[in-house]
């Protein structure tokens, strides 16, 4: 019998597949009011690391109590709603 039938197999890998680094939006609490809130911030704050700033998704754990400008590659529907009902705005990033 060949190797290749004798080997069990182990599923697909999708090597297109995009990684995001996740941030909550209760840790943007840290920032002061109407500041910007991008990649490269997140980072400086080490919530993110170096090799993933270039795919950060906010995810909406938590609340947020000031108006923020956050700047991220893809946001979950409840964390921009929380970001809007705090009088700030979530711009995506190309």
């Amino acid at each position: 019998m060949p190797l290749h039938r004798r080997v069990p197999k182990r599923g697909f890998v999708n090597l297109f597949r995009k990684e995001y680094a996740v941030v909550n939006v209760g840790a943007l609490a840290v920032f002061p009011p109407e500041a910007t809130v991008d990649p490269a911030a997140l980072g400086a704050h080490r919530w993110i690391k170096k090799s993933k700033r270039d795919a950060v998704k906010i995810l909406g754990e938590g609340e947020l109590g000031r108006p923020l400008r956050v700047r991220a590659h893809a946001f979950s529907q409840s964390a921009l709603a929380k970001i809007q009902a705090a009088g700030g705005q979530g711009e995506v990033l190309p």
